[in-house]
């Protein structure tokens, strides 16, 4: 999340804490539903993370700045 702004940073700051929830129901046995990997939703969170800011103006600003 290095060189990202922070509308950005919060949007992906946002998605971590509601699947670190849905993990933490998860493994205290009060939601367990599915079968996904946290590795894969790490993945796929970077995956977001990378495409917002490449789509994002204010992350393309400071990426010019370094």
């Amino acid at each position: 999340m290095h060189g990202m702004c922070e509308k950005c940073m919060k949007t992906c700051g946002v998605l971590m804490l509601i699947f670190g929830i849905l993990f933490l129901f998860q493994d205290v046995g009060v939601w367990n539903f599915w079968g996904i990997h946290w590795w894969t939703v790490m993945f796929l969170l970077m995956g977001v993370g990378a495409l917002s800011a490449l789509g994002c103006e204010d992350c393309k600003a400071i990426m010019k700045k370094k």
